[in-house]
């Protein structure tokens, strides 16, 4: 089966003129999809349905819109309107964020994470939208990294969008899903040699996740330990970022691949900025081989 190359971006470092840059370049260089991070900058909706209106052909999706932050049927009516104004590019991408950003931060409670999102799917469902409808009903996924949210994802959903993890959990994501879900896995790049950046920069991107309690517990399962986390510790980072040239940094995401993604989502680092600018050569490097078609949407 062929496996999607798609990209990934938390683009509150960049203007709208470079936001909406980074889109059309990313079709041009013939990536699947873009995926957009929600946390406390720009709204997904909003940024997804500007990049519909900039693009023709790129599929997008919300990586994720969190739960937390919107009444059920606000959520369905943001999902049927972009989907409907990008002609049913849209994939709305769906998760419980993090205790951190949602308790701390929001002040909203945050308790039994599963149980709320199958209340909340619930109530999505059966929510009332009464403008022109998508031409077909908007895919869902899941941010899931343990058990027992994979499972619901497979049973309940389009799929499965981990982030911050490795090819082997892809594989046990897999196990659990089984074949039929689709698998959207995110993994962060970098295009350097020098081990010493890499490693800066990969752990200074890395730092803001290890406060959240569900990613900790994800990293714990594959065999890392509070030291390697807290210390960001050369395995960590290593097994979190995919650094080294073009052919090095292509093998971890064939790993990611034969271990059961359908879709290998890259989230391109820039050797001495992180997150903060985009690095174009190495997005072009890493672009698609003649790009795979879409599977069923995901």
């Amino acid at each position: 089966m062929a496996v999607e190359r798609a990209c990934w971006i938390m683009p509150d470092t960049l203007d709208a003129a470079d936001v909406a840059d980074f889109a059309r370049r990313v079709e041009e260089l013939g990536y699947s999809r873009l995926w957009v991070a929600e946390t406390l900058g720009r709204d997904p909706f909003a940024l997804t349905a500007h990049w519909g209106a900039v693009t023709s052909t790129l599929r997008l999706a919300s990586g994720i819109a969190n739960v937390y932050n919107r009444h059920p049927g606000v959520m369905k009516q943001g999902a049927c309107t972009v989907a409907e104004q990008t002609g049913g590019r849209f994939t709305l991408g769906l998760g419980v964020s993090s205790p951190v950003i949602v308790s701390k931060i929001r002040g909203i409670p945050y308790d039994k994470p599963l149980s709320f999102m199958r209340s909340y799917l619930d109530a999505m469902d059966e929510a009332r939208y009464t403008a022109v409808p998508p031409p077909e009903e908007v895919p869902v996924v899941l941010a899931a990294l343990g058990p027992r949210m994979l499972e619901f994802a497979a049973e309940r959903t389009a799929g499965a969008h981990p982030y911050n993890t490795t090819p082997e959990h892809t594989a046990f994501a897999r196990s659990v899903m089984g074949p039929g879900a689709q698998l959207c896995v995110e993994q962060k790049v970098m295009l350097t040699s020098d081990a010493e950046q890499a490693r800066a920069t990969g752990g200074n991107v890395m730092k803001f996740y290890t406060r959240a309690p569900g990613y900790r517990n994800c990293w714990k399962s594959l065999g890392f330990d509070d030291d390697d986390i807290d210390g960001l510790s050369d395995r960590f980072v290593d097994a979190m970022v995919a650094w080294g040239d073009a052919d090095a940094i292509e093998r971890r995401l064939a790993e990611h691949a034969d271990a059961g993604a359908t879709q290998v989502c890259i989230q391109v680092l820039h050797p001495s900025a992180g997150a903060a600018a985009v690095d174009y050569d190495a997005l072009a490097a890493l672009a698609p081989d003649g790009a795979a078609e879409p599977q069923e949407e995901a």
